[in-house]
């Protein structure tokens, strides 16, 4: 079953843990971008989990090897569930994140994060160049040893045929029907990006933007289920 991450895009940590205790438990996972951890660091981990919740990083780490070698180690002593890098650093720099991840995990006695790439920004329009692109940097992902990706619905589906089930896809443009797109171009609905195989949507305007936040979430919730057993 997919599972929901609500995204903390606000720019003031008491409005963050707001809808941390409004959404929590119906919402299990929250989003940190780079907005909130700009401003608060770790501080925003940690309201998050000593909530009970996880935190999706959300930072997209794309540096030198050795750079984003030291932040996965960073990122993942701070006890996140899953944190990501752009597949377009590289190989080499794919596999030092997971080696740095793993070998930190091991050292603390944690459960080391899922480490997933971010392929092609939802921000960026429809073109026949996105596909093929997309399956390119999963392919290098995987080769490197990731769990997954952040992908468009619009790539799921192929995404699922060559690398099967167990690649973990994130899928992020989640806009429930009547909702502002904003600076997404390619977005779904929840229904429909359970049905083309997405593990976790990540939804954030909708709801923090909306006049009842639970509600928001109990009705994306609701149509998640329903296509969930439709699979």
């Amino acid at each position: 079953m997919a599972k929901l991450i609500v995204a903390l895009d606000v720019d003031n940590l008491k409005k963050a843990k707001k809808f941390v205790d409004l959404l929590y438990p119906k919402v299990k996972i929250f989003k940190i971008g780079s907005q909130l951890f700009t401003l608060y660091g770790p501080k925003a981990v940690e309201m998050v989990n000593k909530k009970g919740a996880d935190v999706f990083l959300d930072l997209k780490f794309h540096d030198i090897p050795n750079t984003v070698a030291n932040a996965s180690s960073a990122a993942t002593a701070l006890g996140v569930f899953m944190f990501n890098l752009h597949a377009s650093g590289g190989l080499e720099m794919m596999q030092r994140a997971g080696e740095a991840r793993d070998k930190t995990a091991a050292k603390l006695g944690i459960k080391p994060p899922l480490l997933i790439a971010v392929t092609v920004l939802t921000s960026q329009g429809k073109n026949s160049k996105i596909l093929p692109l997309v399956l390119n940097f999963t392919r290098s992902a995987k080769q490197a040893g990731l769990e997954g990706v952040v992908a468009s619905v619009e790539e799921t589906a192929a995404i699922r045929k060559e690398f099967g089930k167990d690649l973990i896809i994130v899928t992020p443009g989640i806009r429930p029907k009547g909702t502002v797109f904003g600076d997404q171009k390619r977005v779904v609905t929840p229904g429909e990006a359970v049905k083309a195989g997405s593990n976790f949507l990540v939804v954030g305007r909708p709801v923090l933007e909306a006049k009842n936040p639970l509600l928001a979430v109990e009705e994306i919730l609701r149509e998640m289920r329903l296509y969930g057993r439709r699979d």
